[in-house]
């Protein structure tokens, strides 16, 4: 049967209304983020200072990048090492607390409140000036360490220990992945752990056989997502360090582009440098996709790649 006119302008008008409830995130995205997104591709073949217009100069930008900055190499190194420190120790401890919240533990729900917190709080700069307060030579943590007559440790002074210190704040925002971990854990079907009881399976070995594989896809999702926020650090590091720490060994690559786009106006450079770093992730994202398929587990059994 055809569709009558009053049942068509009935549905337009539907569509109509869910276009103007949608509209702000319309706006916003082009905007605030596909218009900024293409702009930049724009301005990284120019030479672009915020206040001459920006004039075009090809690839300059990026031949200078791999053959003049040795900083950019630096910053790219110090980034990778941030990365590699940061992220299986967030992941890993994020895991270790959501099993411990998962046991039958008094008030178990106000526990899981508290180590949330660090994440709602750790990315401010408030967090990053307390941060730098605890660790420096006469902080906090070392006042702690006098009174058991243990040695002070120059945590930001010392080149070989200062960027594992600013690895610690990001590590210690690990309420979102507990979250997810938590949410993974009681989804594992209790009947297999039953199963592994009656087999006589320790529980560290049912940890690693059945609850781990069974948490891969959370785990896979976790992993890409602080792998991104990894490479994107730069309020932590610059609050506390805002030079780069000793010998540059905190300079982190989101600091490299800050500083090349409003400490010197180099602009169009800055612009060539966050489209490198956004290739570097889409690299290391595609390499963990693509890895996932030989570590990665689902209960359907198929493939999510």
């Amino acid at each position: 049967m055809a569709t009558t006119k009053p049942t068509v302008k009935i549905k337009r008008k539907h569509q109509y209304v869910g276009l103007l409830y949608i509209s702000p995130w319309i706006l916003g995205f082009l905007c605030l983020e596909l218009y900024p997104f293409l702009m930049s591709f724009y301005y990284s073949f120019t030479s672009f200072d915020l206040i001459n217009p920006p004039k075009f100069i090809g690839f300059k930008n990026y031949i200078d990048m791999f053959t003049k900055d040795e900083m950019f190499y630096k910053s790219l190194k110090v980034t990778l090492i941030y990365t590699l420190i940061a992220v299986p120790a967030k992941l890993a401890f994020a895991l270790f607390v959501a099993v411990v919240l998962t046991t039958k533990l008094r008030s178990v729900n106000i526990f899981r409140t508290v180590y949330y917190l660090p994440s709602i709080l750790g990315g401010s700069v408030a967090i990053a000036v307390l941060w730098r307060f605890l660790f420096m030579k006469d902080g906090i943590v070392n006042q702690m360490l006098a009174t058991v007559h243990i040695p002070g440790v120059d945590w930001l002074g010392n080149p070989d220990i200062a960027l594992y210190t600013i690895s610690m704040l990001n590590v210690w925002q690990f309420g979102s992945s507990m979250v997810l971990f938590l949410a993974g854990l009681k989804q594992v079907p209790s009947e297999l752990y039953e199963v592994g009881r009656v087999d006589g399976a320790s529980k560290i070995r049912m940890f690693f056989s059945v609850t781990l594989p069974l948490l891969t896809p959370i785990i896979l999702f976790n992993l890409i997502m602080q792998i991104v926020n990894a490479f994107q650090e730069f309020t932590g590091a610059f609050v506390i360090l805002p030079d780069g720490g000793p010998l540059k060994s905190t300079y982190l690559f989101g600091m490299k582009i800050y500083d090349e786009g409003f400490k010197f106006l180099k602009m169009g450079y800055a612009s060539s440098l966050s489209w490198v770093l956004f290739a570097i992730i889409m690299i290391f994202t595609a390499l963990v996709f693509k890895s996932s398929s030989q570590w990665a587990h689902y209960e359907d059994g198929g493939d999510k790649r």
